[in-house]
């Protein structure tokens, strides 16, 4: 019998998840990706001993790589060194309080009493709460690919949809629970792992305080990019078709099917179909048909890209002793960055800033007595129509100076190495619509927060896996959704 073929194109964790798992189940694979490397967004850079992960930098939710491993017969832990973090982060406040998170749950109750009189009620209150979240969505969201409500709905009784606080924001809820404005804009952030407003999104998202606090977060030992080898290995394991610097120049279509893809080295026939490529521009760019065109009007209008952002990578003659490894600059009045950001559409005036250093874990990762810095700020995705073009080094001006006013003096002179990303380079490397770092937004109002369904709208046997289908942006997130989009692919065959 004549094995099915399935072309992935795009070689993020999500394009490689699907991969893997198709190939599980019988199909014979080939994966297109256009860059020299897989990965995708999870990359790496290094220069002058210096070593970055140029995307995600922090591992939640492990167990979604144990599964997909699993599911053909390996363990993740022969390829990776999964080593938890603690403290897991460090805030910076504008009036000059900090406070570790961690998820020893005795110091996080002394943390919190450095910003509140009432710690031990409203943590406990909350992450009861967030845990509640997560193992509802541990029935249906992590277990099944998700379109809209109706089939949210195949899983839960009305009690548990009720549960899932469906009337409230992530920015209502922590006001609930916390009443304080630094342990609000703290938990808010949370969110902006997934690049949405907490403004705005659904209350579910809460979860994320107990995915951190109760789950914990993560390091990949020789850095995050360790993740994209382990699984190039394992598709080598399965002899996957793996085909780099192949850039796919449009889906050749019949009717209701695709039937393959055109690439600079020919064409590849095809029974199905899966775009690790954003559904958007995949519409856009590789459909590029009347109904293509149509669907990607149609779907703009539910789903909004999510934050973009500008990334220094910054290797300095120092090192900066009051950072640990995961540490955020908080913004001074967040609700005013948040107005900035997602409805103003500018960067904002005092943005929150992210600085990762992966060689408070791991001295592989930058020299004796110096720092790797990976200084991540959110900024607006590009618009489609009437781009402004940012002036990104008159900004990356704006993020050094507050980093200075907060404490780390003498960055900008102490460095000896530095990479810059800006949402062009994101949207021009992998695709991503916008520049968007995680997908799509989550936004009660115009998506409920769900996503673009894994399946097409358009074509039968064309699929989504990634940032834009579900379950969302992050590392175990796209990851899931590789695997939940092959569960799909596999229950429409039956």
């Amino acid at each position: 019998m004549v094995k099915q073929k399935a072309v992935v194109v795009g070689a993020g964790l999500g394009g490689m998840s699907t991969a893997i798992r198709l190939k599980a189940d019988g199909y014979d694979v080939t994966l297109l990706e256009k860059n020299e490397n897989i990965g995708g967004k999870l990359n790496q850079r290094s220069g002058k001993g210096f070593t970055f992960d140029t995307g995600p930098s922090i591992l939640t939710m492990p167990w979604v790589l144990e599964q997909l491993f699993e599911s053909v017969h390996r363990d993740i832990h022969d390829y990776i060194t999964i080593e938890r973090v603690e403290p897991q982060w460090r805030t910076f406040f504008e009036d000059g309080k900090q406070v570790d998170v961690t998820s020893d749950l005795p110091t996080m109750l002394e943390e919190m009493s450095k910003v509140t009189e009432h710690p031990n009620s409203s943590l406990t209150s909350f992450l009861s709460y967030s845990q509640d979240m997560y193992e509802l969505c541990m029935k249906s969201f992590y277990k099944y690919s998700i379109a809209d409500l109706s089939d949210l709905k195949k899983h839960h009784t009305f009690k548990e949809l009720m549960q899932m606080d469906p009337l409230k924001t992530v920015a209502k809820s922590t006001h609930e629970h916390f009443n304080n404005k630094h342990l609000e804009q703290l938990f808010n952030f949370l969110v902006m792992y997934v690049g949405s407003n907490p403004y705005s999104s659904p209350a579910i998202l809460n979860q994320l305080a107990y995915v951190q606090l109760g789950l914990g977060i993560h390091y990949v030992k020789g850095g995050m990019y360790k993740i994209a080898e382990a699984m190039g290995k394992v598709m080598e394991e399965l002899k996957v078709d793996v085909q780099l610097e192949t850039p796919v120049s449009h889906l050749v279509t019949d009717g209701k099917r695709v039937t393959g893809v055109e690439t600079d080295r020919g064409p590849i026939a095809a029974d199905l179909v899966v775009s690790n490529l954003e559904a958007i521009p995949t519409y856009r760019y590789l459909d590029g048909s009347k109904k293509g065109k149509k669907e990607a009007k149609q779907l703009e209008k539910k789903f909004e890209p999510t934050v973009s952002g500008l990334v220094l990578l910054l290797g300095t003659d120092k090192k900066f002793d009051q950072l640990d490894h995961h540490n955020f600059f908080f913004s001074e009045d967040p609700e005013k960055e948040f107005n900035e950001i997602f409805d103003k559409g500018r960067p904002a005036d005092d943005p929150t800033v992210y600085i990762g250093v992966s060689s408070r874990s791991d001295d592989t990762q930058a020299p004796e007595g110096k720092d790797n810095l990976f200084v991540l700020t959110h900024v607006p995705p590009l618009k489609n129509k009437k781009r402004k073009d940012w002036d990104w080094e008159s900004y990356r001006k704006t993020v050094l100076e507050k980093l200075e006013r907060m404490g780390l003096d003498g960055l900008e002179d102490s460095i000896e190495f530095e990479y810059q990303f800006a949402p062009e380079d994101l949207e021009s490397l992998y695709g991503a619509n916008g520049g968007s770092i995680y997908g799509i937004a989550a936004d009660k109002k115009s998506n409920g927060g769900f996503k673009v369904p894994a399946q097409s709208a358009v074509y039968d046997n064309l699929y989504f896996a990634g940032g834009s289908t579900h379950p969302g942006g992050g590392v175990p997130m796209v990851t899931l959704s590789g695997q939940l989009t092959a569960d799909l692919i596999k229950s429409k065959q039956q």
